[in-house]
């Protein structure tokens, strides 16, 4: 069974930068949509950024400007570039990718376990 795993997260200070990425232990075919969430505590989960098929991008209002999200149909990573980080993005962050785990299979989606962003004022 294909999974996606997160890496890169961690502690950093107020206006700092991280980069996350995330990898899939497998090829995942048919990829229209590669993406991060994020969870804060007692809140939703939210979409951050996402690339869909033919690489249009789209970001959440809160981080145009300061998040740049990257990714690669053929290595099957996303990369999510975060800088001018402020206390708010707090939260853990999810790696997130559709498509077929073969090619008949259905489209699914696929989901990372998550890595910890905490960011200090």
């Amino acid at each position: 069974q294909v999974q996606l795993v997160e890496s890169g997260g961690g502690l950093v200070q107020a206006g700092g930068s991280l980069r996350l990425s995330c990898v899939a232990s497998g090829r995942i075919f048919d990829i229209n949509t590669m993406a991060w969430y994020r969870q804060a505590p007692g809140k939703q989960r939210e979409l951050v950024a996402a690339i869909i098929s033919g690489g249009t991008t789209n970001y959440v209002d809160s981080v145009k400007g300061r998040f740049t999200i990257s990714g690669s149909n053929a290595k099957n990573t996303v990369d999510l570039q975060m800088s001018t980080l402020i206390p708010e993005d707090t939260a853990v962050y999810y790696c997130y990718v559709r498509g077929r785990s073969t090619p008949t299979l259905p489209i699914r989606d696929f989901w990372g376990r998550g890595t910890q962003v905490t960011v200090s004022s």
